[in-house]
């Protein structure tokens, strides 16, 4: 190792000096060299932008990744430069659980054949999650991390360096002054008694050595005024990017809103699918819910009777008065609005029908509604206008 003795004594007593100046300035005994309004402007501006900068960072990162440990994880597979394995989202896992499961229910069960249905959409909602995942992360986290981590580290060596040399400069002041003061001193102060001219000449020559001295501290006065003005040109032009730096992150900040908007509309799209795909088989909520009726009931009703309409429980339970067809079905264009019992209902979300039997619906129509008996619970008579059909209670809003 190259060690040079004498250079590190220079920096010793560098060091020490403007620790001096530093703490006489601290302590009002010292004069400070004030930087001009606008670049103190711009640190102010600079050291904001860093701040709230730093805590977006971190609060985006909580958001896209609750579990400390993984961020820890991930920190370090970052600063190792190496590549983050990936990891199953909670929804893919929750997924492969529900078809795992269903495989040893039964597919064949409608508790099986729901789980198997629910599972593929939440697969395909950690999906969409993993990838809105990736793109903030690349869109939105790395262009912070990238300031944080780069530019502004640049900025604070610029800064502490500009600050170095402004302690320099006042040092260099402060050296002048003194300076000039013994020179004023000595020469305001010669010795001219004859009996003793030694002192005459001793006079004369400390003012000399003090003139020299005050020469010499103006050179390096200079020399320190050029360093600081370079050093605070160099600073200025740094801090003038924050502005830039601004425009890059309002840019950054679009993306990831328009990353959270597609996430959502995804989820918000196969939520509404699975909430069709669920409404196709009403039967099963009440086989599950009423298992004794099951014992007096015929067997399942078949494809190619009407959903949604419980089959007749022995020759007992057939209502006068309601229309069905031989099989013992109802017949929902048959089906009289009853004078009493009927309701006003507001549609939740639009409902496509899936045959004749059913009332296609609108978000946000009013329609009229009312149940007959024999039907199945989860489903109700809905009247728009001349149009008549069975409708899912899950998309309703019942008025009073």
């Amino acid at each position: 190792m190259d060690f040079n003795l004498k250079k590190l004594t220079s920096d010793a007593g560098v060091f020490f000096t403007r620790a001096v100046q530093f703490t006489e300035e601290k302590l009002g005994s010292a004069e400070k060299t004030e930087l001009d309004t606008h670049l103190e402007n711009l640190i102010a501006r600079a050291d904001c932008t860093k701040n709230w900068t730093e805590k977006i960072f971190r609060q985006t990162e909580v958001l896209l990744q609750p579990n400390p440990s993984a961020r820890i994880e991930e920190f370090f597979y970052e600063k190792l430069d190496k590549k983050i394995p990936s990891r199953t989202t909670n929804g893919e896992l929750l997924g492969q659980y529900m078809l795992d499961a269903a495989k040893d229910f039964g597919p064949g069960t409608p508790y099986g054949s729901t789980l198997i249905t629910v599972g593929e959409y939440q697969i395909r909602l950690g999906g969409a999650e993993r990838e809105f995942l990736q793109t903030s992360a690349i869109n939105f986290l790395t262009p912070l991390r990238n300031f944080l981590e780069g530019d502004w580290r640049t900025i604070s060596k610029e800064r502490r360096l500009l600050e170095n040399r402004r302690l320099d400069l006042d040092i260099c002041k402060a050296r002048v002054k003194k300076a000039k003061q013994a020179e004023a001193k000595a020469a305001a102060e010669p010795d001219f008694q004859e009996t003793r001219p030694r002192n005459y000449v001793l006079s004369a020559s400390a003012s000399a050595l003090w003139s020299e001295e005050v020469d010499k501290a103006e050179q390096e006065l200079r020399v320190a005024q050029t360093e600081f003005d370079r050093q605070a040109e160099v600073t200025r032009l740094l801090l003038e990017g924050i502005s830039s730096t601004h425009v890059n992150h309002l840019r950054c900040l679009h993306e990831f809103v328009e990353a959270q908007a597609t996430y959502y509309a995804q989820c918000h799209q196969y939520m509404q699918e699975l909430q069709k795909e669920l409404s196709r088989y009403p039967n099963s909520f009440a086989s599950n819910a009423n298992p004794s009726t099951s014992a007096t009931c015929p067997s399942p009703v078949s494809s190619a009777t009407l959903p949604g309409v419980s089959p007749p429980c022995l020759a007992s339970t057939s209502t006068p008065g309601i229309a069905r067809e031989p099989s013992g079905q109802l017949k929902i264009q048959d089906v009289q609005q009853p004078s009493t019992g009927h309701r006003k209902a507001k549609v939740l979300y639009d409902y496509d029908a899936h045959d004749t039997s059913e009332l296609s619906l609108l978000a946000d129509e009013l329609i009229t509604v009312y149940t007959v008996p024999g039907m199945d619970p989860d489903w109700l008579v809905g009247e728009r206008g001349n149009q008549k059909g069975k409708v899912p209670v899950t998309y309703l809003e019942l008025l009073s």
